[in-house]
């Protein structure tokens, strides 16, 4: 519980300089409220605006472009990117708070997971949360994605359904083994404060999810993944998402300190790009926040595929697959294994 009551005594003394952009509730308000919808809106916009600062650290001479967006049916985000700089090609991380009555789509979209929802009379619903994906420069630093997000609905008759959901994993264009045990051990540690259980059950459901079903491989070498969590109090699941929150700048920025400024050849660029098609075949056609972005009436397209690389690249057959560099990866996203 350390990480989110260090979170929650901070939260009185929160000014508009602890945000990259105005909250998209009004600051007071959400400082008066002690209900979920405004913790967690409080935590993203607070965290969206501690990764981006460090973020920023690394290009001094590009910034990042703040785009805050209203949704017409009600609420809207913060969509905050940097493009073609030195060590990011392409680095997004975004916030979105909406609410409205929940098209028939969405509820579709939440019973194929498993979130049966009470769908009598009229549900309206309320999601907010933090996602990001970070493509670098340098073949050599992995792309990183996480999001970490808190959903309710509330139907005419009263009926209150909340949870949360999220994850985060890594995907390498080269392996390295130290990259992998570090991201793991770190995500295991933020698990580990609140059940052992936690992490061999999200990394396995990492595993599975993040897998182009198409291609027969993994989309990297995985992380953790949860959906529909409500074990426990709303409070202890909050807890537990917010150490997964805090524990995104320390297992990547060890790792773009580490690479970033390794020299690299233009076979390592080709494959890194195509690589990244494989990461727009994932996002396309398997991922379910953008399957559920798109569904959402008034959605913010540009914000949606903001994920999506600069650069990509689809080879027929391509001959780099058979070399010894890139068939060591492609043994591992066939056949996940234990980093830790």
């Amino acid at each position: 519980m350390d990480d989110m009551n260090e979170f929650l005594d901070k939260i009185q003394m929160f000014t508009l300089n602890d945000f990259t952009a105005e909250t998209i509730s009004p600051l007071e308000k959400l400082k008066e409220e002690n209900n979920m919808k405004s913790k967690m809106e409080l935590y993203v916009t607070n965290l969206q605006s501690i990764i981006v600062n460090k973020l920023q650290s690394f290009e001094p001479t590009k910034k990042f472009k703040v785009d805050r967006w209203k949704r017409e049916q009600g609420g809207g985000g913060i969509t905050i990117v940097l493009q073609d700089g030195i060590v990011f090609e392409k680095a997004a991380v975004n916030i979105s708070v909406v609410w409205g009555d929940m098209h028939e789509d969405q509820i579709k979209s939440m019973k194929s997971k498993g979130r049966d929802l009470k769908v009598e009379g009229k549900n309206r619903f309320f999601a907010t949360g933090i996602s990001s994906v970070i493509h670098p420069c340098n073949p050599f630093i992995p792309s990183l994605h996480f999001n970490y997000r808190y959903f309710e609905v509330v139907n005419e008759n009263g009926h209150h359904t909340w949870w949360f959901g999220g994850g985060m994993d890594l995907t390498p264009n080269y392996l390295n083994e130290k990259d992998a045990s570090h991201f793991h051990k770190t995500l295991k540690m933020a698990c580990d404060k609140h059940n052992s259980l936690y992490y061999p059950k999200f990394k396995k459901w990492a595993d599975d999810y993040f897998f182009n079903k198409h291609r027969g491989e993994a989309r990297g070498v995985g992380g953790t993944f949860f959906d529909d969590f409500d074990e426990g109090s709303i409070d202890d699941c909050f807890a537990f998402v917010v150490s997964c929150g805090n524990s995104v700048l320390p297992s990547y920025v060890p790792l773009i300190e580490e690479h970033k400024d390794k020299p690299f050849s233009s076979r390592h660029r080709d494959w890194q790009l195509m690589r990244r098609g494989r990461y727009v075949e994932f996002n396309l056609v398997y991922d379910r926040g953008t399957q559920f972005g798109l569904a959402t009436p008034g959605a913010r397209i540009e914000s949606i595929l903001v994920s999506m690389p600069l650069i990509a690249k689809w080879e027929y057959c391509p001959e780099l697959e058979h070399g010894d560099e890139e068939a060591k990866l492609i043994k591992v996203l066939k056949e996940p294994k234990e980093w830790i």
